[in-house]
């Protein structure tokens, strides 16, 4: 017997009418009447006497009313005792990141999961994608953030359809800045800043062709916000992530697209098979689940 089939037999027998009980539980009534003449079926017992005007029960159903009133009581409390355990869990996750667009997606997942786990504490560590997955495969890191390319073929992962902007920092003085956009010809005369990731670089040497050995790349710089700072400064021309840049001081900072375009993904991941702490176990859980089903995001797992 189903426990929603136990639930149509109580209100029945408390309505004392099966049409009552239908409006009651929003079903209709030749529906509820077949699910209840099944049930007698399947247990080989008629559980009414259906010729007043009322519903009553036999003997046997007299008999089944008592135990399913039992069982919906231990079912309910079993299912209030799994919420109270969900939320007395407790400890950290440990999340590395880069500076990407895609952490706006993390802080909703995070700040659903705390809905959920309120005991929770998290301690985000910002790096390169290279630094975050060696920081997961030593088991310092639980998840990470990863702007690809990246080797995956040990790693679980949760691709995110949100795609990273690739563009060009100057100080917001600069002439280039009133640019929609900034073209591989242009870039060529500039001094530049480069990502130091090489897999980055050979992506970016892609879009240069054969004109990438000719730039002239002043610095490398592994994260965003520092190469600002030598754009702010006037030094070179940050090639970069567009990620958190909307949060920045547009009077002193400011970003133009690359032309053509270039977008990069992110994926959420973490090692395949690796033994995880309680609080992480639940993170990764629910981060299938919270990404998974929203179309924001696209699962590859």
């Amino acid at each position: 017997m189903e426990i929603r089939v136990l639930k149509y037999f109580l209100t029945v027998v408390r309505e004392e009418s099966i049409t009552k009980a239908a409006e009651v539980l929003h079903i209709t009534q030749p529906t509820l009447s077949r699910q209840l003449a099944q049930m007698e079926e399947d247990i080989g017992i008629k559980l009414f006497d259906r010729g007043g005007r009322k519903i009553n029960l036999t003997n046997e159903g007299m008999l089944l009313r008592r135990r399913a009133e039992e069982i919906l009581q231990l079912v309910d409390k079993t299912e209030r005792e799994l919420i109270e355990q969900e939320e007395h869990i407790e400890g950290y996750v440990n999340i590395g990141c880069g500076e990407i667009a895609s952490v706006g997606i993390l802080a909703e997942l995070c700040d659903s999961f705390l809905k959920k786990y309120p005991k929770v504490k998290f301690d985000i560590y910002t790096a390169t994608a290279d630094v975050i997955k060696e920081r997961i495969e030593r088991g310092v890191a639980d998840v990470g953030l990863l702007l690809e390319p990246i080797e995956m073929e040990r790693f679980e992962f949760i691709r995110m359809k949100l795609r990273e902007r690739w563009c060009v920092l100057m100080n917001a003085k600069d002439p280039l800045a009133q640019k929609e956009s900034l073209s591989v010809n242009e870039l060529k005369a500039l001094p530049l800043c480069l990502p130091r990731r090489m897999n980055i670089r050979s992506e970016l040497a892609n879009l240069f062709g054969d004109d990438f050995k000719a730039l002239n790349i002043v610095f490398t710089s592994n994260l965003t916000t520092n190469a600002a700072v030598i754009a702010q400064k006037g030094l070179a021309y940050p090639v970069v992530i567009e990620g958190n840049i909307s949060f920045w001081d547009k009077e002193k900072i400011v970003s133009v697209p690359l032309s053509p375009k270039l977008t990069a993904t992110s994926v959420l991941a973490w090692k395949r098979e690796q033994p995880f702490g309680l609080a992480a176990t639940k993170f990764i859980e629910f981060s299938k689940c919270f990404l998974g089903m929203d179309n924001t995001y696209k699962t590859s797992i």
